[in-house]
C-alpha cells in the first residue's frame, strides 16, 4: 500500500524531508495550494487535477511508495515571487499543482497534472 502523508507549509516541508526515510520506495510529492473552509484548494488548477492524480496513486504507484501532499499556503503567500518553494533548489516551483518524483527528475506539473496517460507513466517509471 502506498504510504500517504500531509505537510503544510515550507518550514514543515523542510523539516519533514530531512528526517524522511523513504526506505528504498520512490518518493513522490505533490505541491498544491492551501485548502479553503469548504476542503478544496483556492487553486483551480489543484481541485481539477485531484482527482486524476488521486486515482493514478491508487492504481499506479508501487506498493512501497510515499505520496506527501504539501500545502504551499494561501493564495497571496503562493503568489509572492520571493516564496521558499519557489526558490528552493530541490523544488524549483513555477507553478501549482506540480508533481514531483525527490531527486529524480520525473515532474509533472499545471495540467499536465490532470492528464491521466502522463499520470501513468509518472507512477510507472523506476527512477
Amino acid at each position: 500500500m502506498v504510504s500517504k502523508h500531509y505537510v503544510a507549509g515550507y518550514d514543515a516541508f523542510v523539516t519533514f524531508m530531512k528526517d524522511f526515510n523513504g526506505n528504498g520506495g520512490a518518493i513522490n510529492i505533490l505541491f498544491t495550494g492551501a485548502k479553503l473552509e469548504n476542503g478544496q484548494s483556492w487553486c483551480g488548477d489543484c481541485v481539477e487535477a485531484a482527482p486524476f492524480i488521486e486515482k493514478a496513486v491508487a492504481s499506479h504507484a508501487p506498493e512501497n511508495s510515499h505520496f506527501i501532499s504539501v500545502d504551499v499556503g494561501d493564495r497571496p503567500t503562493w503568489k509572492d515571487m520571493n516564496n521558499a518553494f519557489r526558490k528552493d533548489t530541490n523544488t524549483h516551483l513555477s507553478v501549482i499543482p506540480t508533481l514531483i518524483r525527490w531527486k529524480n527528475p520525473q515532474r509533472l506539473e499545471g495540467e499536465q497534472c490532470a492528464n491521466a496517460e502522463l499520470l501513468e507513466m509518472f507512477f510507472s517509471e523506476d527512477d
